[in-house]
């Protein structure tokens, strides 16, 4: 049972209509995380939602749960930051659709929810001001947001030495972890090999905010590299493969 009264900010993630006048809205709140509330009379009320309720906007929220603890009403809704620049580029709508869906697809606990709540306001940021972007940048994010919620790979030491990582190593998917050079091959069978350029790059954007990444592409078999060690983790260890549009079970 869903019980309280809450006030805190949140970004709208994806939103719905149903029966006549009403919404439904996933959001990302800086304090409980991922959640659903419905906003009733949302489509017509200006008073108590001014509008505000599109995708990707900062609002500050008003929300209490139902009599019975069913749901989470939305009763009030203000505007703290929108994108409206970013809403007429469909191309970056694009990829923050993709970057959102991850986030619904993992799930934000109260535990992560800060630090994912910064990342998707600085990745708003950054496809709102960026003018080029990463070709990665959408397999950065996922290998960030894994960071936020405590199940990134371990990329800074040799998992059998302990020692660090000089010059090439090898990524083996299975473990979420690397191995370097001077320790004998392992003998399992999905290990993408990074150069000390590609696992540099890994290092950085599994530590900064996408302002940060960089804008250079890695050459490459570097950038192939990174994919399909990205690709990889998010798969073995998330359980999540995008396929026709949206992220599924793997």
């Amino acid at each position: 049972m869903i019980k309280g009264e809450w006030v805190d900010n949140a970004i709208v993630l994806r939103t719905g209509v149903f029966r006549e006048a009403d919404m439904w809205l996933r959001i990302l709140c800086r304090e409980r995380g991922l959640v659903t509330v419905f906003a009733f009379g949302a489509t017509r009320s200006r008073r108590r939602f001014c509008g505000c309720l599109d995708r990707l906007n900062t609002l500050l929220c008003h929300v209490r749960a139902s009599g019975r603890g069913a749901f989470l009403n939305l009763t009030e809704a203000t505007l703290v930051e929108g994108c409206q620049e970013l809403r007429r580029n469909w191309r970056r709508m694009a990829v923050a659709a993709n970057c959102l869906s991850f986030v619904e697809a993992m799930g934000v606990p109260a535990e992560g929810a800060a630090d994912a709540f910064a990342l998707v306001e600085t990745l708003r940021t950054t496809l709102e001001r960026d003018a080029e972007l990463p070709s990665l940048f959408t397999r950065y994010f996922r290998l960030r947001l894994a960071g936020a919620l405590g199940v990134a790979p371990r990329l800074d030491v040799c998992e059998r030495c302990s020692g660090d990582t000089l010059g090439r190593a090898l990524f083996l998917v299975n473990e979420g972890s690397v191995r370097c050079t001077r320790c004998p091959a392992p003998s399992v069978r999905y290990v993408v090999p990074l150069s000390e350029e590609a696992l540099a790059l890994l290092r950085r954007v599994q530590r900064s905010f996408p302002t940060q990444w960089p804008e250079d592409e890695p050459l490459r078999e570097d950038r192939r590299c990174c994919a399909q060690a990205i690709d990889g983790f998010v798969q073995y260890h998330l359980g999540l493969d995008w396929r026709n549009g949206r992220f599924q079970s793997t």
